[in-house]
């Protein structure tokens, strides 16, 4: 199972230039949980602190019981273990074919023996839908299928927390739905902790639990999805509408003058979309970090935007997920979604979340 993240006051800065202040918020154990923000904001940056790559000038990383910035060397070393990290351009080693490149951390970091490591990296290779690719150099294959390799080495390590950055970057949309996916289904299976980085806004609507937005050097909010896609706090809403209208400028924020023209035309960032239903793992169990659609809203006193949890075939997911979870079965198997007491299996072929790909391995195509 994954780890609780609590970030307490947390300062960085290079020089005179301060990236971030004062930034406190708490990721939960095994849920996903995405963090969106203008370039520039430090994103990078936070994660490089939440691995202890970089140390931040004062505040707190709590990982479990152990708070980051404070641990020896020893400590720290030991504490990295816990995560697997996959950088925007895969970081692979071109000189390396892909099973090396995955085995690497297994061969640097443990005494495995070669046939232990084999199995190991086979596992994670079937578990990102790239077996068959052992032996491909990285300039021989797809942006989308570096990133998969990227991924199956963040996990040969078994990481109870998985950071990824800019995973779109580079794909179209299609591959980055693909890898969407691949994320939903992961999570389903080890019950990690994901924290991903991303520009993309499909992504930040329909795959995580929870969502944070980094601006003008501080954490504008983190919290339940829900909570985010029906703010009415203007960079909140200028970001997830894509709109030119707000606090966000080309460079960094606007100042008075722009933002005072702006309100005497009466301009706005626009209505709220509605929020999809959430993205499901392929088999169509649930993750632990699940909730009913709506569940927040309902027990704010929030109204979602018209047309809320409605999916491509018109069926309300609000109405509908009481009928949907009733129709699973407790299994205690697949980890998170099967553990005791949570929903295991659909109970027949209705079960599965429409739109979603059937069970089985996606995107295993060299295009992808």
């Amino acid at each position: 199972m994954g780890v609780e993240i609590r970030v307490e006051g947390l300062t960085k800065s290079f020089g005179r230039q301060v990236i971030w202040q004062d930034v406190s918020l708490s990721i939960p154990a095994g849920e996903i949980s995405v963090l969106l923000g203008p370039s520039g904001t430090g994103k990078s940056v936070f994660l490089k602190s939440l691995v202890g790559l970089l140390k931040p000038d004062r505040g707190h990383i709590w990982i479990g019981d152990r708070d980051l910035p404070r641990l020896p060397e020893s400590k720290l070393y030991e504490t990295r273990k816990l995560f697997g990290v996959l950088f925007q351009d895969g970081a692979l080693f071109g000189s390396m074919n892909l099973f090396d490149n995955i085995a690497f951390p297994l061969r640097e970091h443990t005494r495995k023996r070669e046939s232990e490591i084999k199995n190991i990296v086979l596992e994670k290779m079937e578990m990102v839908g790239l077996l068959g690719a052992e032996h491909k150099l990285p300039g021989e294959i797809s942006g989308g299928m570096k990133k998969r390799a990227g991924l199956a080495r963040a996990l040969v390590l078994d990481p109870e927390i998985l950071l990824v950055d800019e995973p779109d970057s580079g794909l179209d949309p299609v591959r980055t739905a693909f890898l969407n996916q691949v994320f939903i289904d992961l999570n389903a299976q080890i019950g990690a902790t994901f924290l991903i980085v991303t520009h993309d806004i499909n992504t930040a609507r329909t795959l995580p639990d929870n969502i944070g937005l980094l601006y003008q050097r501080h954490l504008a909010m983190f919290g339940p999805r829900e909570m985010l896609l029906t703010s009415e706090e203007p960079v909140v809403r200028q970001f997830l509408n894509a709109s030119k209208v707000g606090p966000i400028g080309m460079s960094e924020e606007k100042d008075e003058s722009e933002l005072e023209a702006e309100a005497k035309l009466g301009h706005d960032p626009g209505k709220l979309p509605p929020i999809p239903p959430q993205q499901m793992p392929s088999n169509g169990m649930l993750r632990t970090g699940m909730h009913a659609p709506g569940a927040w809203c309902a027990a704010h006193g929030v109204t979602p935007p018209p047309g809320s949890f409605i999916d491509d075939l018109g069926r309300n997911w609000v109405e509908e997920w009481p009928r949907y979870v009733a129709s699973m079965s407790p299994v205690g198997a697949h980890g998170g979604p099967g553990a005791p007491g949570a929903p295991g299996a659909p109970g027949g072929p209705g079960g599965r979340f429409p739109g979603n790909p059937p069970p089985g391995r996606h995107g295993s195509g060299a295009g992808y």
